[in-house]
């Protein structure tokens, strides 16, 4: 059985009220009959470019916003069936690095804090083994003990967005959204963080839904591809067969966009 199946998702956002008073302008289709599953221990990339939808979907996946119709199922259970006690367990075992490694951090907190929060909020624990966790975490994602009493502001790009995934990891989940999570990277940086998460997911056994507008990035690292279009799956497959022969024209657009490098 996969670790996630979607099918049929659709998310429709209404534009707002006229200026005129006269109700509603319309409606934008943002995710638009979407199904897949994803297998447990595999990473799925979700690639398109921006307005695609695809961040959408991510949040769908997580019950983060609410869909319009369709199913999640995670693990076996009916995502839409949970009360809220019910989702707020689960989501121990789902979570999510995002674009922005600022932004996602809070600047008044130092890293010992943001990392150790969802262990406050979902583990009994006492400070010291809180802090033996979160010394364990820094040294997964790369950062020294020593980062444990500094604040976001003081790292670069790229350290803040290893606290995210240590935050991440922070209550041992199965299932993770990285949401863009290089793009706001300079290129070396990226490809540290990408190579981290590939670590990661072989020391804890975890299953990605990776998103990302960079079909190279999305090749390096997932098992399998997905191309949204305009809220549509347009097309999917293993990431050989997409990379190499794909069929949709969208998909091809994306793979001849990529620059050569002269050598």
């Amino acid at each position: 059985m996969a670790l996630v199946e979607i099918r049929n998702l659709r998310k429709v956002f209404p534009l707002g009220e006229s200026m005129f008073g006269g109700g509603a302008k319309g409606e934008v289709t943002a995710v638009d009959d979407v199904s897949f599953d994803i297998e447990r221990g595999e990473t799925l990339g979700l690639v398109g470019e921006s307005g695609s939808g695809k961040s959408t979907l991510g949040r769908l996946v997580l019950r983060l916003i609410e869909p319009s119709s369709g199913s999640i199922r995670f693990d076996g259970r009916d995502l839409l069936a949970l009360s809220g006690k019910e989702m707020r367990h689960l989501r121990r075992d789902m979570q999510i690095i995002f674009q922005d490694p600022f932004g996602s951090l809070d600047p008044r907190m130092r890293v010992e804090d943001v990392i150790a929060e969802p262990l406050v909020i979902h583990e009994r624990m006492n400070r010291a083994t809180r802090r033996s966790r979160v010394a364990e975490l820094l040294r997964a994602v790369g950062l020294d003990e020593s980062a444990r009493q500094r604040f976001p502001h003081e790292f670069s790009g790229g350290q803040r967005q290893r606290v995210g995934i240590a935050r991440a990891l922070a209550l041992r989940p199965k299932f993770i959204v990285a949401d863009e999570p290089v793009s706001a990277l300079d290129v070396s940086v990226g490809a540290q963080i990408v190579n981290l998460l590939a670590d990661l997911q072989r020391e804890f056994a975890l299953t990605y839904l990776f998103i990302s507008h960079s079909m190279p990035v999305v090749r390096y690292l997932a098992t399998r591809i997905a191309v949204m279009y305009r809220g549509k799956l347009v097309e999917l497959g293993n990431a050989e067969q997409i990379t190499t022969e794909p069929k949709h024209p969208y998909t091809r657009g994306l793979l001849e966009a990529i620059p050569e490098i002269a050598v």
